[in-house]
């Protein structure tokens, strides 16, 4: 007749491995990496896409002109427009605007060019309105088919801050989802050895081997 075991693990034996739902922390933190990873992406997605719209509506392709024709748009006091050439190749370009819209056109610093299927836009005009209405505007280039088109001053630095924002979106999901899940696994490791190491013997075990001890005895 076998007598069954009441006391656990035998010292020196091997516990069965625990269950899986036993262990710390839980797999929900697998769940949680994976959910971070999504939104962070997904973040990083949507500053891009506002950035390239924005960028791609500065430039009115709906109402372009051409070389040497004059066109009528509406302009109000105090928002900065741009006029931007769409041409094979660089050439010499000027235009014109009523001294009543504005005193002056300026070239601004620096060069931004938006790339739209096969269409290149190169910036080459701003102005500030001083008066708001309806006003003609008309430009000239010594390069053939170039055509031109109203559009708004590129905000260069919110561009910088939509891609910056995208970028750390991205680094911070490729950092923090394989870092929770190395973290996850490492403990839930820790937590299945802890589990499975055999009992401490009882403080009540065999006597220490070795010689009596020495000295008078009773």
């Amino acid at each position: 007749m076998s007598i069954p075991n009441t006391w656990g693990t035998p010292y020196g034996g091997h516990a069965a491995p625990p269950p899986a739902k036993d262990l710390r922390p839980r797999r929900i933190w697998y769940v949680v990496a994976a959910l971070l990873g999504v939104v962070l992406a997904g973040a990083g997605i949507t500053f891009i896409a506002l950035t390239v719209k924005n960028t791609v509506h500065a430039v009115d392709r709906a109402h372009t002109f051409s070389s040497g024709e004059q066109r009528t748009f509406d302009f109000t006091q105090g928002r900065t427009r741009a006029i931007y050439v769409s041409q094979s190749v660089p050439g010499h370009v000027d235009c014109r605007v009523p001294r009543a819209l504005a005193d002056s056109l300026t070239r601004p610093p620096g060069t931004f060019r938006v790339t739209l299927g096969t269409r290149s836009w190169e910036r080459v005009f701003e102005f500030t309105p001083k008066t708001t209405g309806d006003y003609p505007v008309s430009c000239t280039s010594d390069i053939p088919a170039a055509d031109f088109a109203l559009g708004d001053k590129p905000q260069v630095r919110n561009m910088a801050v939509g891609i910056l924002a995208a970028v750390g979106c991205f680094l911070t999901a490729a950092v923090a989802v394989p870092g929770i899940c190395v973290i996850t696994a490492v403990r839930r490791g820790r937590c299945r050895r802890r589990l499975m190491a055999p009992p401490t013997p009882p403080a009540w075990g065999p006597p220490p081997m070795g010689p009596p001890p020495m000295g008078p005895r009773a």
